[in-house]
């Protein structure tokens, strides 16, 4: 018996077979799964699920359907495959962690933060939500082209007319074969500007947007977590070339709690960084005892936000952890963008000006595609109007034809004949009912006709001008914009390793104020008003029970700003990277911007532009101490601070200026003691030195400020209870350091003990900050001027029976004054005095 033909074995190469199979199998997870289009940003199973959802009448005013429908009809229609992966793409747009401007609504449990999955579809319901309208708006106006279907009996778009650019907005993430795209989402409402840019360009100048243009109005990702970028460099990199790291950090803040631990406080996350998997992670590593210091551990997350609490040991710098943190865990993390998409269906990595403009190109199309289908049926009825308002004109011949003729075809073929008319004239004018034969009816369809013609005129001057065109659609994107957009969420920190930073950020004058608790912040000049003499006050800064501010000095951004300690330590910031806040804000804990030792406390601060040769920086100790330094040595503080002065036992650093070697020193004590030596007096020592005795004290006497000679020609003094004056420096006579000095106050139980010393000139203002943060700003011409042995004049209104006193007193130049003065200021002194009551 013969084999069967069938039996026979075919040879073939494996290789080739290997090969064409893996290409066509790459080609099609590349153009039609796993790659977004350039023009709605949506890959094919989204597109298909938002379809189906406009199909099934499943709109933002309608009820919420069964997932397992929705599902059902995706996958029966128009996306032949499994369940599971259309399920996952409709869940993953309803989250709203997941989604930036979310495109389903949901019903049900989608899922988690923490990594949990959504319920299975038969329990969860789903809509469109309001913004997915937009994307399918004008969809049945022949706005875009459809396509068979795999079996080819339904027909589905091949992309949606997305009236708002979703790509940049909502971003989107897959692998294909041999390439991946990564693309963030964006603030709807900067993307739109910078469409509207693009048109505004287009329209008023006649010319193509460049790429600085749009990097002033898109600022850089906006995540759904929000969360803080640092630096642009990455974002700028990603959005020139396509492809870019952006660095991205979670916001947290320490704070100290009322046992005087610290924690560390999460509130938000990187985008895409499973809280739960974050939290075990911190748990790791203090397991395996990479991170020494935490104590507790706790996610207290719930409706309001997020909030992973992390206690820390009392010994230990929150700061120092914190960096740790970031090192190890995903509490920082790199975002790779790589924007690639497809551009008529072949991959390509874009910049984002190709982005917007393949996006305009698309509404340019869509909006002309709408607006001749609109213009196509105004002139069908504008046809039918013209036909019935002819029969109008001759009603009655109408009316003898039809009654004449035997049948509706022959009645239509004599209409025809007669008036010249077409075959849907004729039809329209068969079917027209008794009442269009009524005046009003009548004026009605001519309203109606004319109305049609001045739309119809309309509509051919938009497809007549292309500026038109464009005009349309800023106007309609606009009111997407207005409907939808929100505040950004993710802030735009600075990078401390990217140095092209600083040049963004302008060098303006303004003030920095810090609490006794060790709350700072930056504020804007214009915040404070002068007052007069014994007035109230305002309130100066919310602050907690028992704080008050401290310190008060005005600088300019890009100063850089020393911070000297209590214990001698000296620790530095550009005056840029305080955060800024508000008059009654609190501020930020100086524990977040440096690494401080626990029990350490700032007593001194001074702005500086650069480090000079020839000047020094001159210490004072609470007893008595003096110390003169080249601020050359301390040109390189580290990250975790510089030994500034070597202090004795019970001793602590409490004021530091600036000088050149040339000016007199005036030391003042808490009970009314007061010398002047001149600086050449105190010899040169090194940065690890204690210094030498500038005033012996007596017992329970202490130093409460150290001034120079060119500060002012007046001491102004003033003590806890509001009291104070000015004495004319001329009746100090300088004599040598180490003495005991001359009475300068005259302290009775009406004053209290001095708690501040200043030298003024006529021009300053003074603020004075009492123990419950109210400050009172004063000109200094105010105060009167007497002599040395006296107790002064009422500055301050303060109730005698409180426990209130003044806590500290800050010298302002007022920002209206030349600008040469405030340099001066600046470069001579820094305005800082700390010493409150023990």
């Amino acid at each position: 018996m013969e084999p069967n033909i069938f039996d026979k074995v075919h040879d073939i190469d494996l290789k080739k077979t290997m090969e064409t199979s893996y290409i066509d199998y790459a080609m099609s997870v590349i153009a039609s799964r796993a790659l977004p289009d350039v023009r709605d940003g949506l890959k094919p199973v989204q597109r298909r699920i938002l379809y189906s959802m406009i199909e099934l009448n499943n709109g933002p005013d309608k009820p919420h359907r069964k997932c397992a429908r929705i599902v059902g009809d995706t996958m029966g229609k128009y996306h032949p495959h499994g369940d599971s992966s259309i399920y996952g793409a409709l869940v993953n747009m309803a989250q709203e962690w997941s989604t930036r401007y979310p495109l389903v609504d949901g019903h049900g449990n989608f899922g988690s933060v923490d990594g949990d999955g959504a319920a299975a579809m038969r329990y969860t319901e789903a809509r469109l939500s309001k913004i997915s309208m937009e994307m399918t708006a004008d969809i049945n106006k022949d706005t875009v082209d459809f396509t068979p279907n795999f079996d080819e009996t339904e027909k589905e778009p091949v992309v949606l007319p997305s009236r708002y650019p979703n790509l940049l907005v909502n971003g989107t993430s897959g692998i294909a074969v041999g390439m991946a795209t990564n693309i963030p989402p964006h603030n709807l409402r900067e993307v739109i500007a910078a469409v509207v840019k693009i048109i505004d360009n287009q329209v008023n100048e006649g010319r193509q947007t460049d790429m600085e243009e749009i990097l002033e109005i898109i600022k850089g990702p906006d995540f759904p977590t929000g969360a803080t970028i640092l630096g642009k460099r990455g974002i700028e990199e990603a959005y020139r070339t396509g492809r870019g790291k952006i660095r991205v950090r979670a916001v947290t803040n320490i704070e100290t709690m009322p046992n005087g631990k610290s924690r560390i406080i999460a509130t938000e996350l990187p985008y895409m960084v499973n809280k739960a998997r974050l939290i075990e992670k911190i748990a790791d590593l203090v397991k395996e005892k990479k991170v020494d210091g935490i104590t507790d551990l706790r996610d207290e997350s719930d409706r309001t936000g997020m909030r992973i609490v992390i206690e820390l040991r009392r010994d230990v710098n929150a700061n120092v952890i914190l960096n740790q943190l970031l090192k190890h865990t995903q509490l920082q993390d790199t975002f790779g963008v790589i924007m690639l998409a497809l551009v008529n269906n072949e991959p390509r990595v874009l910049n984002l000006v190709q982005m917007l403009n393949y996006y305009l190109d698309h509404q340019k199309e869509v909006v002309t595609r709408r607006t001749k289908y609109e213009l196509n049926k105004a002139e069908e009825r504008a046809h039918i109007l013209e036909g019935l308002l002819i029969a109008l004109d001759h009603i009655d011949e109408v009316i003898k034809i039809i009654r004449a003729s035997s049948n509706v075809q022959d009645a239509k073929l004599q209409l025809m004949e007669r008036f010249g008319l077409s075959d849907v004239q004729a039809q329209a004018i068969v079917d027209m009912r008794l009442r269009a034969l009524t005046g009003l009816e009548r004026e009605k369809l001519e309203n109606e006709y004319k109305e049609l013609m001045d739309r119809i005129a309309y509509l051919k001057s938009i497809l007549g001008d292309e500026n038109l065109l464009l005009g349309v659609i800023k106007d309609e994107i606009q009111l997407i914009s207005d409907k939808y957009g929100d505040e950004r969420r993710t802030a735009i920190g600075f990078d401390e390793f990217d140095m092209s930073m600083e040049d963004l950020i302008p060098d303006e004058e303004a003030v920095i104020a810090m609490t006794n608790l060790g709350y700072i912040k930056r504020m804007s000049v214009d915040n404070f008003k002068s007052q007069n003499r014994g007035g109230k006050g305002i309130k100066g800064m919310q602050t907690i029970e028992e704080d008050y501010i401290e310190d008060l000095f005005m600088t300019t951004s890009h100063h850089y700003i020393m911070f000297f300690t209590n214990t001698g330590r000296v620790y530095r910031l550009k005056a840029y990277a305080i955060p800024e806040a508000g008059r009654t804000a609190r501020g930020t804990a100086i524990i977040n911007l440096l690494q401080l030792l626990p029990g350490e406390k700032i007593t001194a601060i001074i702005p500086m532009k650069e480090y000079d040769d020839d000047k020094y920086l001159f210490m004072a100790t609470k007893n008595g101490m003096v110390k003169k330094t080249p601020m050359k040595e301390y040109e390189n503080v580290r990250k975790n601070g510089l030994q500034a002065i070597v202090l004795r036992e019970n001793d602590e650093l409490i004021e530091v200026k600036a000088t050149d070697d040339t000016k007199d020193i005036f030391m003042v004590t808490k009970k009314g003691q007061c010398i002047r030596f001149e600086e050449t007096d105190v010899r040169v020592t090194g940065r690890v030195s204690m210094g030498v005795i500038g005033m012996k004290l007596d017992d329970g006497d202490e130093i409460v400020g150290m001034q120079v000679d060119t500060q002012g020609e007046y001491l102004l003094i003033v003590s806890a209870n509001g009291m104070g004056k000015r004495t004319s420096i001329d009746e100090f006579t300088p004599q040598k350091r180490g003495g005991k000095g001359v009475r300068c106050y005259k302290i009775v139980d009406k004053t209290g003990d001095i708690v501040g010393a200043k030298l003024v000139h006529d021009d300053h203002d003074i603020m004075l900050i009492t123990t419950e943060g109210i400050i009172i700003r004063i000109s200094v011409s105010d105060i009167t001027i007497i002599g040395r042995n006296t107790s002064g004049v009422k500055l301050m209104n303060i109730d005698a029976n409180s426990d209130i006193t003044v806590a500290s007193i800050a010298k302002v130049r007022d920002s209206g004054n030349k600008a040469d003065e405030a340099e001066e200021l600046l470069e001579e002194e820094s305005e800082v005095n700390t010493e409150t009551e023990e």
